[in-house]
């Protein structure tokens, strides 16, 4: 099918702006594009005008519109993932005293499409972006670790891993390793891998037939997440991803019994 090409420059011009680069002038947008300014202009307008853009009168730069948070939020709360994990992310904070994180697989990374802070903790505009790699954050291991052999070496095979601290695995047999203890302990662990001074634990959330749904985490300081309290916190966090598995119809005791009377009886 053809691409409607005003369409497909508009979502290219979208998606240029984030928390790195949250405004963008018209030569900019042109420059990263490589296309001319007055086409740019044309677009860049069309899209203030829909309220998708909003230009900073001040700065002459424009970042995203009003549009885009209406339709994140709609989004947001429409999310299967989010309307069955809200409520237990959110109880799993209070107990912890620490953010739990939702997140989900697209692409070739984690997106995440819920932070649960702990009441004791005022509301902090995102300090991490929504979408993260996989191999070096603990929602990305979670998934990771439970893909299909195939799937984790196709995932392997086609990416790069980049060393975004000291920290990180970029030895493939090294992540392999991990990700076998991931799979063995049942849950993920970063450790400062992504980011200095931040750390998680995550564990695999499944939907009915043990689909890999999404993945959750803690996240934290290191000293508050790999501290005499780690082992609590990973049965507190497996315990939760498995309450919200069950409400997206996943019942791993009942598929175990189902196995034993099938064993016993034949089937």
């Amino acid at each position: 099918m053809a691409k409607i090409q005003a369409i497909h420059r508009a979502i290219q011009i979208l998606s240029l702006f984030s928390l790195a680069a949250p405004r963008l002038g018209i030569s900019e947008i042109a420059r990263a594009l490589g296309m001319p300014k007055g086409t740019i202009q044309g677009l860049v307008s069309t899209l203030a005008e829909e309220g998708f853009l909003q230009r900073d009168e001040e700065t002459r730069k424009y970042q995203l519109g009003l549009k885009i948070y209406e339709l994140g939020v709609i989004l947001s709360g429409s999310l299967d993932i989010n309307q069955k994990a809200s409520n237990p992310a959110h109880q799993l904070a209070r107990q912890t005293q620490r953010l739990v994180r939702i997140a989900i697989l697209d692409g070739d990374s984690a997106l995440t499409t819920l932070d649960a802070y702990p009441r004791s903790q005022p509301f902090l505009s995102r300090q991490f972006g929504p979408r993260v790699p996989l191999y070096c954050t603990a929602t990305g291991k979670a998934l990771l670790a439970f893909f299909e052999k195939e799937e984790r070496d196709a995932y392997l095979e086609q990416t790069e891993l980049v060393a975004y601290t000291t920290n990180t695995i970029t030895d493939k047999g090294g992540l392999l390793e991990e990700l076998a203890a991931t799979r063995k302990r049942g849950y993920s662990t970063n450790r400062e891998e992504h980011f200095m001074a931040r750390a998680a634990i995550g564990a695999p959330v499944f939907a009915r037939g043990r689909r890999l749904f999404a993945s959750m985490c803690i996240s934290g300081h290191p000293d508050r997440i790999f501290c005499e309290e780690t082992e609590e916190l990973a049965s507190q966090l497996m315990e939760t991803a498995r309450e919200i598995s069950r409400l997206l119809g996943y019942f791993p005791e009942a598929l175990v019994s189902e196995s034993l009377r099938e064993k016993r009886f034949g089937a």
